[in-house]
């Protein structure tokens, strides 16, 4: 087997969509990762895989050390590149590969719109990490999870397939070179095919898709509505099984599109 080397994440992700091929992320809670020791006995098999991305972040407590389960996230990590889901300026770590330097543009609370970025922009200069510049949008069906409780903002509705498309370009327009958009942690509602792909067809950038994503349909009909990297964390917290099982769809998924 051919040694599979660390790159840049923004060259990951161009390739991604270079070469029409489906990206997967796992996003690891702080407050609910694993001890290190059962973390590393649990998935030490991930850095042999396939898996695209480590996400580390979220809309959580702090009930742990950010750096800490960052630098722990990293022993199993491998060549996989971990990148900061910052939910604070709190969420930060010299140790990561990149942060998603989020701005919420679905709401209108300014702390998440520009405030927090402030606070942790000299911070992150510092550190010298990969930073990408990410239009974050909540979308679903109208249910409220944990990222709108802390943001305090609501969710554009899948309904509202032409605002979100119109929102994902705004940001696209004051430079973002990504989109992500979010159902939030757990949602019963995942973001809808049709709000996927109106914004995969008018914004040029990698478009990034979570939440809500606890079965194998689901991941398809993400994938097929034009998702490039799709986030799953809360399943996997249920069912660490599952992650095993996404890699093994995403696989045989870009087989059948022969760009894997």
């Amino acid at each position: 087997m051919l040694k599979r080397e660390k790159k840049k994440v923004s060259k990951l992700l161009k390739e991604i969509c270079q070469f029409k091929r489906k990206g997967l992320a796992w996003l690891i809670d702080p407050d609910k990762c694993p001890d290190p020791e059962i973390l590393a006995k649990n998935f030490a098999w991930v850095k042999d895989s396939d898996l695209d991305l480590i996400f580390v972040g979220g809309s959580s407590n702090g009930k742990k050390d950010f750096s800490t389960v960052v630098d722990a996230v990293r022993q199993i990590a491998g060549p996989i590149p971990v990148v900061i889901f910052p939910g604070s300026q709190l969420q930060v770590s010299k140790n990561a590969d990149a942060i998603l330097f989020l701005s919420l543009i679905s709401g209108r609370n300014p702390d998440y719109l520009i405030g927090q970025q402030i606070a942790a922009a000299s911070k992150i200069s510092k550190l010298g990490i990969e930073v990408l510049p990410t239009a974050y949008l909540l979308v679903n069906d109208g249910e409220i999870t944990s990222v709108h409780a802390v943001s305090q903002t609501l969710p554009i509705l899948n309904s509202q397939s032409i605002l979100a498309k119109d929102t994902a370009l705004a940001g696209h327009f004051l430079g973002m070179k990504y989109v992500f958009l979010d159902a939030g942690s757990g949602a019963k509602s995942q973001v809808s095919p049709q709000v996927i792909k109106l914004v995969k067809q008018e914004v040029p950038c990698p478009v990034i898709v979570g939440g809500g994503i606890d079965t194998l349909d689901k991941l398809k009909k993400t994938y097929e509505a034009g998702a490039d990297l799709v986030v799953i964390g809360n399943s996997i917290e249920k069912d660490p099984s599952f992650l095993a099982e996404v890699l093994n769809y995403k696989s045989v998924y870009n087989l059948s599109l022969n760009v894997n």
